[in-house]
């Protein structure tokens, strides 16, 4: 069973579809890409990084959260077999704030060419890594609100810069459906940009809603999902809303991710995202 902040989405219900992966005939395409993203506010990039760089970031994120009872003690942190218990919440901040987030390993996971290059390829201009990256894990079993991340659109929180920055989410791992991956709302770009040209928009400061199911059948769209792998990613315009879904995972995995934002770097630049990631950076 598929759920997003403890809203159940039916599989057999028609509000569920895939995500279209972009085809082998489009990816060194750079017409077709920006085609593809106007047309459906997102690129699906199968494979598009080296899933052994990702593991290995992967092993180094849950050893550096060893001590706050995050992954169970005896296993290989690569795994990511949940620990029981509580979490030592203190002693995780410390670790992700001082430590994995400004450190060189996250920085180099985030530059590496089949990012970095390729999005200069993309936008065929010098880019500019926003230094604000987010990086997530999920347990199995926390669901409800303030878990899984509720609807919205990531210009919401981007109003100081340019409204061109492109997003990648990176699930660190294989993340299938149950393992609580990135849904998209089908379409929704186009309502959204239209909303924004018109100031008609009548939407919360931040999210939009938890309840995935009830937003689908508002606005007659699908949400799209994937059974994302290793080394695959999703780049979207800032405009496509979308959710993530709740982890499930019988076996006790959890999902890591982390998204990042990239954008031409002689347009405009929202100061706030050029410090590094906290939580109480009020962002």
């Amino acid at each position: 069973m598929l759920t997003s902040n403890g809203y159940v989405l039916d599989e057999s219900e028609t509000r569920l579809g895939p995500l279209d992966p972009v085809p082998a005939s489009e990816r060194f395409d750079r017409d077709a890409l920006w085609t593809r993203l106007r047309r459906d506010g997102y690129l699906y990039l199968k494979g598009q990084l080296d899933p052994a760089q990702l593991l290995e970031f992967r092993r180094y994120y849950f050893e550096s959260l060893g001590g706050a009872n995050v992954y169970a003690a005896g296993t290989d942190p690569l795994l990511g077999l949940a620990a029981a218990g509580d979490v030592d919440r203190a002693a995780m901040r410390r670790s992700l704030f001082d430590i994995i987030v400004p450190g060189p390993e996250y920085e180099s996971l985030c530059t590496m060419p089949a990012i970095a290059d390729w999005f200069a390829w993309l936008l065929d201009d010098d880019v500019h890594l926003h230094r604000r990256k987010i990086i997530r894990h999920t347990k199995p079993g926390e669901a409800g609100i303030g878990t899984a991340t509720q609807a919205h659109y990531d210009l919401v929180y981007l109003r100081e810069g340019s409204d061109r920055v492109l997003s990648m989410w990176i699930p660190v791992g294989d993340c299938p459906r149950e393992r609580g991956g990135l849904a998209y709302l089908e379409g929704s770009h186009h309502w959204v940009m239209a909303g924004e040209r018109a100031g008609t928009l009548k939407l919360p400061a931040a999210s939009i809603t938890a309840d995935l199911p009830g937003l689908a059948s508002q606005h007659d769209a699908r949400w799209l999902l994937a059974d994302y792998e290793a080394g695959d990613v999703v780049v979207h315009s800032a405009h496509i809303v979308h959710a993530a879904l709740d982890n499930t995972d019988v076996g006790g995995i959890m999902r890591l991710s982390t998204d990042i934002r990239y954008q031409r770097a002689g347009e405009p630049i929202d100061w706030r995202w050029q410090e590094h990631w906290s939580d109480d950076d009020g962002l």
